[in-house]
């Protein structure tokens, strides 16, 4: 049997480079050589031991590649083929994947999550899952699609009034790609908080119109600037303290949407007549919905710049270290070179 390198998280807080059995296409299944994996803050909870994932599993969901083996049955794609993939697996069947909420399948799995991922050497994936990558398309935006296709899920829940003023918390490598998105759709004000001075910059390269840095900015006097609240509020940090915080600019009739990850035991403290009495809208946003096709050509047609999002890239040996010692404060997006 074949080996190949890959990082493996094998409990909480564990996370080694090895040597791993290369896995074998089933039918219906491609095997991609991995070129660039992202490393996004679901994997960071996995390592974490605050996700649904077994151990010990190779983690990463966001990646790209070339196609380095068929599985039986598979038409369409050629040796060498550049392309990423869909990571989350839908049984097809179900309830939920017959009206259209597949990101809910009874059955379902996701690469990096349930089964073996991208941060290693080689993966397997569905065939149906495999998307090529356009002409003149990076590697590197390759491997940001899947956090794209989350964005236009969000969007696509979030179905945005135009004119509607925002307040985002949040301005990492998801909270930019959503600052873009928003401006598309159309908001007026959007507002953004987090620590970063440098993330916020670039936040109003974008478009953002406020922007504040977290911990320095004064409650009372943004409450003061905007008495009605936001119409949109919008946490992508998964913060519980963050997310207690952000609900308090949410106007009357607003809606709110949770869109970072926060551990799978996290709670916060919600009153439930604010909520009747201000008519708001709460909206979560899992993964992605069948939203992988356009966020690539939202990607092809730069109408999301990716690359730019992309501030350090690693080897596939320093990913136990950036495990336990996590991100820099300034870091938007930190990929792994694989290939």
């Amino acid at each position: 049997m074949s080996t190949m390198k890959a990082c493996v998280i094998e409990g909480p807080r564990s996370a080694v480079v090895r040597e791993a059995p290369v896995p074998e296409p089933g039918p219906g299944e491609v095997l991609i050589r991995v070129e660039r994996a992202g490393i996004c803050g679901t994997d960071v909870h996995i390592y974490k031991g605050e996700y649904i994932s077994p151990y010990p599993i190779i983690p990463g969901h966001e990646f790209s590649g070339t196609i380095a083996g068929l599985g039986e049955g598979v038409g369409g794609f050629n040796m060498g083929d550049r392309v990423t993939a869909e990571p989350n697996i839908h049984c097809g069947r179900c309830v939920y994947c017959l009206s259209h909420r597949g990101n809910h399948c009874d059955n379902w799995q996701a690469v990096g999550v349930t089964r073996g991922g991208a941060m290693a050497e080689y993966v397997a994936v569905p065939a149906s899952n495999v998307f090529r990558l356009p002409d003149g398309m990076s590697f590197a935006e390759g491997a940001f699609i899947e956090p794209l296709a989350c964005v236009v899920y969000a969007m696509n829940r979030l179905q945005l009034a135009p004119g509607a003023r925002t307040l985002l918390f949040g301005a990492g490598a998801m909270g930019q790609q959503l600052i873009q998105a928003l401006v598309h759709a159309g908001a007026s004000e959007i507002a953004v908080v987090d620590i970063s001075e440098a993330k916020l910059e670039m936040a109003a390269q974008w478009g953002a119109t406020r922007t504040f840095v977290s911990g320095r900015f004064d409650e009372a006097a943004l409450l003061a600037e905007f008495p009605r609240g936001f119409d949109i509020v919008v946490d992508a940090t998964g913060i519980p303290q963050v997310i207690e915080l952000a609900l308090k600019f949410l106007g009357p009739a607003g809606k709110y949407l949770q869109f970072g990850v926060a551990a799978q035991n996290a709670t916060i403290r919600l009153s439930p007549f604010d909520l009747f009495r201000r008519d708001w809208t709460l909206i979560g946003s899992m993964a992605t919905n069948d939203t992988f096709h356009p966020a690539l050509q939202w990607a092809k047609a730069k109408r999301i710049r990716l690359e730019p999002l992309v501030t350090s890239v690693i080897g596939l040996d320093d990913l136990p270290r950036f495990f336990e010692q996590g991100a820099r404060p300034d870091d938007l997006k930190v990929q792994v070179q694989i290939g």
